[in-house]
């Protein structure tokens, strides 16, 4: 049975294009140029932990990273804090990072219940199909708040840090107007998730809807990349020799190597996702190109952690763990913190095995709830790679916890596969393994045995902050990156006049005499396609009445390269583009509206202005609300 038309059933009209076109815009006239801030400050938002750092535009080599944070735990750099954040009873912010674990920890759990504590909550914008401003988060007692309060407390907490740092730095009171804040966020994540980082910074503060090009979205490989390309050789490692690359001038880049037309991967291995970026260096000015359109998925260290747990209520049982969780969520988040230090121990060449403390009140609740030891427990289980110690630990065997690893890693390892494969990533130079999770021995050797020597692996120094820091570089340049992939098909639906024989009978539509086909998907851009930065994507639209005072058009997007028809299976609709056309009326027998669409940056622009009065038209498009 033939789809029924979604224009027609929606009420739209259907839009007739009068002019289709796609311009290649001089890049320089539509990218802010960054140099009227003093000073760029990048927050790196992570699932697992987050930081920020600066650096003044006069002196654009001296990259600051922030203060050292009060907190932390044995063993774990604490260059960044985690992503937790605590609210009072009566939901007010109290507190983030370690300060905010601390608190919480030492609340007296009949107290704790009452006050919400988040943590790991960012993949929840990658993760919700339908992500909207009311999408919600559950804090560790069950109870909801809104994803977008909690993102605008977490940005409004690092931009008084970043401000308060500053104001010392220079002896005065740092006006946020001078600053040019970046948000990194994954490459793979669709435009919903980047509008939402979006709304959260205007919610808190960061910048103003006024002043929109004060905030910049960063792509968290893309940072790697702009900051791996200027890696010096002893600032990082290389895989194949295992060691720091002496014998070379310390101001050799990474490898004397990269030349004209190079290519490399930044993989980047975070807590919630892995994100796969290929670049080719474009000399002389160093400008970066992007081969193929970025990929991963949600192969981030968390799934390490969502492994134990299943260990957990494979020995305990999942309604003792269920329970537990609520119950006492303070001592469940002690009982992760010791399992990430031990997490963090894994190699492959470990033979002895691995401890991890439980919770007294774990120790003790298990035996409320079920009437017998946790140690019981372990021997009644079929788990026989992990024992109960004398001392209260649970005692791994290495293979235990290597195992853990083994379904995430698998993911990544699979992902990188057949990404090699593609024709377009060929001849791959350098593979720079970024992010927390890069540090991981496991991923390392399973990364080195699929490559088996084809690129050179190359993971920097200060692996976790090399996003924060490309990150800053791209706030002191926006243009650096010329040339993307359009991750999606856009386009929207329109009408078409009718050609027999070539369309559908069922997509006939007779108005004013006129046989017009809907629903034809009129692409603007194609998945996969290059998009050079500041192209545009030109159309021109004229109201159906002269007295309408808002176009809405809707949006539609597609994996697939290409569509004809917006009813096709995989085409969805994705947003809204809306030109206020109010106070721009003319004389003007039909009214032209001509929209431009900005595809070649990390989020999709729009400027619209109508001809015959020149007049600039009010346009935006909404990725949240459909």
């Amino acid at each position: 049975m033939a789809n029924p038309s979604p224009a027609k059933s929606m009420g739209d009209p259907g839009i007739t294009p009068l002019s289709p076109s796609h311009t290649q815009q001089n890049d320089t006239d539509q990218v802010p140029s960054g140099l009227s801030f003093d000073v760029v400050v990048a927050i790196d938002f992570g699932t697992t932990s987050s930081g920020y750092a600066y650096a003044f535009t006069k002196e654009p080599e001296c990259i600051h990273t922030m203060r050292r944070w009060e907190g932390g735990d044995p063993g774990v750099s604490n260059q960044k804090t985690p992503t937790t954040i605590l609210l009072t009873p009566d939901r007010k912010f109290h507190s983030f990072g370690y300060a905010a674990r601390d608190f919480y920890h030492d609340l007296d759990p009949s107290e704790s219940k009452h006050w919400l504590y988040l943590e790991k909550f960012k993949m929840k914008l990658h993760t919700t199909a339908n992500l909207s401003i009311d999408t919600d988060l559950h804090a560790a007692n069950g109870k909801r708040v809104k994803a977008l309060d909690i993102f605008a407390y977490a940005l409004a907490f690092f931009k008084e840090q970043a401000l308060k740092e500053l104001s010392d730095q220079t002896g005065g009171e740092f006006d946020n107007n001078d600053v040019r804040w970046v948000i990194t966020v994954p490459a793979i994540w669709k435009m919903p998730a980047k509008q939402f980082m979006r709304e959260a910074a205007y919610k808190a503060a960061l910048v103003s809807r006024e002043n929109p090009e004060q905030l910049i979205i960063s792509l968290e490989p893309e940072a790697a990349s702009i900051y791996c390309r200027k890696l010096r050789l002893h600032q990082m490692v290389d895989l194949g020799t295992h060691t720091t690359q002496n014998g070379f001038s310390p101001t050799d880049n990474v490898g004397s190597g990269i030349t004209q037309g190079d290519r490399y991967v930044v993989v980047d291995c975070g807590g919630g996702t892995v994100d796969l970026t290929v670049h080719q260096i474009r000399l002389p000015e160093g400008h970066l190109k992007e081969l193929y359109k970025a990929s991963g998925g949600p192969y981030g260290s968390l799934g390490i952690d969502y492994e134990f747990e299943k260990l957990l209520c494979k020995i305990f049982g999942q309604d003792f763990i269920d329970q537990f969780k609520i119950k006492r969520p303070a001592a469940w988040v002690d009982l992760m913190i010791a399992f990430e230090s031990r997490k963090r121990a894994a190699a492959p060449d470990r033979t002895n095995p691995l401890n991890i403390n439980l919770p007294f009140s774990f120790i003790d609740y298990y035996k409320k709830f079920r009437g017998h030891s946790v140690e019981h427990a372990l021997r009644k289980s079929n788990v026989d790679f992990v024992k109960w110690s004398s001392q209260g630990m649970l005692r791994m065997s290495p293979d235990a916890m290597n195992s853990l690893f083994k379904p995430t890693i698998d993911h990544i390892i699979q992902h990188l596969t057949e990404l090699f494969e593609k024709p377009e990533v060929s001849n791959i130079k350098f593979l720079f393994l970024v992010g927390g999770f890069a540090e991981s021995p496991l991923l390392q050797q399973a990364v080195q045995n699929m490559l088996q020597g084809r690129s050179r692996i190359i993971i920097p120094h200060d692996v976790g902050l090399t996003i924060l820091k490309g990150a800053v570089l791209f706030g002191l340049d926006p243009s650096i990156i010329k040339v993307r992939r359009s991750p999606l098909t856009y386009g929207v639906g329109v009408l078409n006049r009718f050609v027999e024989g070539k369309h559908p009978p069922e997509k006939l539509l007779v108005k004013d005499g006129t046989r017009w086909c809907t629903d034809v998907f009129d692409t603007f851009i194609a998945a996969d396609q290059s998009v050079a930065l500041g192209e545009m994507v030109k159309r021109s639209y004229t109201p159906a009445k002269p007295s309408q005072q808002v176009i809405v058009i809707h949006v539609y997007c597609a994996e697939k390269e290409s569509a004809v028809f917006i009813s096709e299976p995989g085409v969805r609709k994705c947003g809204t583009l809306r030109l206020d056309v109010s106070g721009t009326e003319s004389t003007a027998p039909r009214r032209e509206i001509q929209t431009l669409m900005q595809f070649g940056d990390t989020e999709i622009r729009a400027m619209a202005v109508d001809v015959s009065t020149g007049r600039t038209v009010k346009a935006s498009i909404d990725f949240l609300s459909c």
